[in-house]
């Protein structure tokens, strides 16, 4: 055995420990530091485990400096916007790159590369047209101002098409065969057989959305109707902004998208039932 297969194994490992210490370390840090007072955030050297803790900086969290308990509403508000938003996304781009998979028609190469030329195009070109035509269709501070906009994308349409490319036609011909009419044949065998390329887009788009600031600024004007990221801002650039208490605040905004994470990563690692059944 050589020093090169000796040394692999070694080198891919640290790299491996680094890379995972580079993303867990601000996450410990941040999930220590919601439970400390302020003053403890700031002493040299850090202490990771609380001197001593304080669970009422969730408290103040979620009730503000104000007292107005807004936040409640505002994580209310990032729930219903990045779910609608992530599943109009996973269905209609579903739809769309099964189109452009498996039905052959004139220019249909043409349409895909008409849509994904749309992802060249940055958002910041569109905002402004796009805020005017939501101010003027009367959906300014409103769940349909924040979601409409972005109920499908060409990213999303890219995954979806490239997923089902390798899906199997004899499968599809079968169905035909048998009776099955097309949108039967969409969602009991393409839609219920594409979980990985699915649950990776419905995460992707879900975490985009949660973490969306620009858009929520424009258009949610009322205290109300602001998502999770316009309060972090605002919690963060008030006066008597308390340390611990801003590190919950972000403690409790990373909670969803990790139990979203977790929930669909069987689907991650699994494949799909196609696949499954042909290695069977």
């Amino acid at each position: 055995m050589s020093l090169f297969d000796t040394a692999a194994p070694l080198v891919s490992g640290a790299v491996v420990a680094l890379t995972c210490a580079l993303v867990l370390v601000p996450l410990a840090f941040m999930a220590g530091a919601s439970l400390m007072p302020a003053m403890d955030i700031m002493k040299m050297p850090y202490r990771w485990i609380p001197e001593t803790w304080k669970p009422a900086n969730f408290l103040r969290a979620l009730a503000g400096n104000d007292g107005a308990w807004m936040y409640l509403r505002n994580i209310l508000n990032s729930v219903i916007v990045s779910t609608s938003i992530a599943v109009s996304t996973v269905v209609l781009s579903s739809l769309v790159g099964y189109g452009l998979a498996k039905f052959e028609f004139r220019g249909r190469n043409a349409v895909f590369m008409a849509i994904m030329g749309t992802m060249m195009i940055p958002f910041e070109t569109v905002m402004i047209p796009l805020y005017l035509i939501i101010v003027k269709a009367g959906m300014q501070n409103s769940y349909a101002g924040l979601i409409v906009p972005f109920l499908m994308n060409a990213f999303g349409v890219f995954i979806m098409r490239q997923y089902l490319i390798t899906f199997p036609g004899d499968m599809l011909d079968a169905a035909r065969i048998d009776g099955c009419s097309e949108p039967r044949i969409f969602w009991d065998i393409v839609f219920r057989n594409s979980g990985p390329a699915a649950a990776t887009l419905a995460v992707l788009s879900f975490r985009q959305q949660w973490d969306n600031l620009l858009w929520p600024l424009l258009v949610a004007q009322e205290e109300k109707m602001k998502t999770i990221p316009a309060y972090i801002v605002k919690f963060a650039a008030e006066k008597h902004a308390d340390e611990g208490a801003m590190m919950a605040v972000a403690v409790i905004a990373s909670l969803p998208v990790f139990v979203l994470f977790f929930t669909l990563s069987k689907y991650f690692l699994g494949g799909s039932a196609v696949y499954q059944a042909g290695k069977e």
